[in-house]
């Protein structure tokens, strides 16, 4: 059974960054692709960036030269570093394979952006 540990949400300002963390277990994580999925409130869950088992990343236009999508394999985690945050980028953070993610979600991590 997959299970997806997501952390390092919060509170932050037009402006600043947070660095979200994703722990998986329960599979081969290392040799799936990878992504980040966001849900604000009223709207659909959307897949913000990609990351395949060797690295390579995509991005949605929204937060194409804002945010970072990275992996360590060795730990089965992976990260989104987001820079420059907006308040549309207000929404509960997940992690889960990509494009078609497995049945099993984590409980997701809240970003707010707000001053």
């Amino acid at each position: 059974q997959v299970q997806l540990v997501e952390s390092g949400g919060g509170l932050v300002q037009p402006g600043g960054s947070l660095r979200l963390s994703c722990a998986a277990s329960g599979t081969i994580v290392e040799i799936y692709t990878m992504g980040w999925y966001r849900q604000a409130p009223g709207k659909q869950r959307e897949l913000v960036a990609v990351i395949t088992s060797d690295g390579s990343t995509t991005y949605a236009d929204s937060v194409k030269g804002r945010f970072t999508i990275s992996r360590d394999n060795a730990k089965s985690t992976m990260f989104l570093q987001m820079n420059s945050l907006k308040p549309e980028d207000t929404a509960v953070y997940y992690c889960n394979a990509a494009p078609a993610p497995w049945v099993v979600w984590g409980q997701g991590t809240q970003v707010t952006v707000s001053s």
